[in-house]
């Protein structure tokens, strides 16, 4: 067994932080808060602290950047932390493993796989493109082994408000209420499942084979925002779902009042057209499938009734 460090506790770090100990791992989750799972080893620190945080690394099999800025500070915060944690990784030889998103091809007509040009619309996608080109040329300098694994909107346990599916939608949904989605409900959308995004990450962390470009996170058939929310509904014996989009002066205001659904407004694409995330690359390689969708659901509605 080896030992990862975990840089940040929030929804996939938390996941891959109980993944990786079941597993048999020595754990370290580093954040601000200090904060972390039980049962792994808990560190406050700046995660932008190049030096205290190649101290800490140091003598890790791997390094996991799980670190989530707020939303609206991306262009500000993601630059320094990725510099800081490549850093690290370069410095004590750790495989560095990037917990990634979709923003990098921008707008697409046709379901995504890990080829397509990188071609991001908005600011987001921009800094996210720049920190992987800049962590796969260290890699292809022999300076450094990366990867990134991508995944399309989270669910499931431990979701959190952030994401369309998280800790509003569904409580809103078994409580039988009208629920809003910032979105078509009725196009057809990629959903990762936080636990496959744990697994994934540990797979990418362990198996050479996946060192040197990235991966898209085993998920299921894209299915619309509506069937999701009716299925979910109907495991939890729930009434039928209501989702309602806002009309257009109450998204202005809402867009006015709060600012990560003002920074929504970037990726607005992803939830008006289709949204189709191709992971059969990670499943041949590696032999893996996203977890059936009926018992992530359920698992869902489990973590929500407590």
């Amino acid at each position: 067994m080896g030992k990862h460090v975990i840089a940040g506790a929030g929804q996939v770090g938390k996941h891959l932080a109980e993944h990786l100990r079941a597993q048999g791992h020595q754990v370290v989750v580093i954040s601000r808060s200090g904060g972390g799972p039980a049962g792994v080893e808990s560190i406050a620190a700046d995660l932008t602290d190049r030096d205290r945080l190649t101290r800490i690394v140091k003598g890790a099999d791997a390094l996991h950047n799980c670190a989530g800025p707020a939303y609206p500070r991306w262009a500000q915060d993601w630059p320094p932390l990725a510099s800081a944690l490549l850093a690290a990784a370069e410095a004590t030889g750790a495989v560095l493993v990037t917990a990634g998103n979709l923003y990098a091809y921008g707008p697409v007509t046709t379901p995504m796989v890990e080829n397509l040009s990188l071609a991001p619309s908005g600011v987001k996608g921009r800094v996210r493109v720049k920190m992987w080109t800049d962590a796969l040329a260290a890699h292809q300098a022999g300076r450094v082994r990366v990867t990134e694994i991508r995944s399309s909107d989270y669910f499931g346990p431990g979701a959190s408000d952030q994401t369309p599916v998280g800790t509003r939608f569904v409580p809103s949904l078994l409580a039988g209420k009208s629920t809003s989605f910032l979105g078509d409900a009725d196009q057809p959308h990629s959903w990762t499942y936080l636990p496959d995004v744990a697994a994934a990450m540990a797979i990418a962390a362990t198996d050479e084979r996946a060192w040197g470009r990235a991966w898209h996170t085993p998920t299921n058939p894209a299915l619309s925002a509506r069937a999701l929310a009716g299925r979910l509904c109907e495991l939890a014996g729930a009434p039928a779902p209501r989702l309602s989009r806002p009309p257009a002066p109450i998204l202005l205001a809402l867009e006015l009042l709060n600012p990560v659904i003002r920074e929504l407004k970037e990726t607005r694409y992803q939830f008006d057209h289709p949204f189709v995330v191709d992971s059969s690359a990670f499943e041949n390689t590696f032999g893996t499938t996203a977890t059936p969708l009926d018992a992530a659901l359920k698992a869902t509605i489990a973590a929500a009734s407590h």
